[in-house]
């Protein structure tokens, strides 16, 4: 990187940040846009291979249920939750999986800004399908094992819990950190 280098705008100082090779300023880092792009994307990989494995397996799981002896016994609400799921479980595996396949297509156009705003937003939109999957096995299998309020009590408990450690708690630091700039959740 260039010694001249100034964080959050052109180095001659004659561009805006947007028209400028540097990034504006993240963290105090001195990076052009191109290399806070690579940062960023190489972050979300790193995210990504977490959350995708664990959908992943979660999806395997399901799929499975309907091979046990017990699964012919499961009443109308029961068998519509596992769908459900089940839909869930592969629409969270799809996003979750998705950046991957659009690096791919668009790898070497020079579109790495286009790539990694929307792997952002497919990985975001994927931790909410994996989240409502986990809300919806916690329901399920409360359901089956004990009851139907039960499955209701577990599941908003999960659905509390997750809201808290996925949402409030980032949303929290990140109000505290920079009170000018709160993320949206979702």
């Amino acid at each position: 990187m260039r010694d001249d280098a100034v964080p959050g705008g052109d180095p001659a100082g004659d561009r805006t940040p947007e028209e400028s090779p540097w990034a504006p300023d993240d963290a105090g880092r001195r990076e052009t846009v191109a290399e806070r792009l690579d940062r960023n994307w190489n972050e979300l990989l790193q995210e990504l291979r977490v959350t995708q494995t664990g959908a992943q397996v979660l999806t395997g799981f399901l799929l499975t249920v309907p091979f046990q002896q017990r699964f012919g016994r499961l009443d109308d609400l029961e068998t519509v939750t596992y769908l459900v799921l089940v839909a869930l479980a592969t629409a969270a595996t799809g996003l979750l999986v998705a950046p991957v396949s659009l690096h791919r297509f668009l790898f070497r156009r020079r579109l790495k800004r286009e790539t990694v705003v929307l792997g952002h937003r497919l990985a975001r939109l994927g931790l909410l399908a994996l989240g409502l999957t986990l809300v919806g096995c916690v329901f399920f299998l409360f359901d089956v094992v004990v009851s139907v309020s039960a499955g209701a009590i577990a599941g908003g408990a999960a659905l509390c819990g997750l809201v808290g450690l996925w949402v409030v708690l980032p949303w929290s630091v990140a109000r505290r950190s920079a009170p000018g700039s709160v993320p949206t959740p979702f």
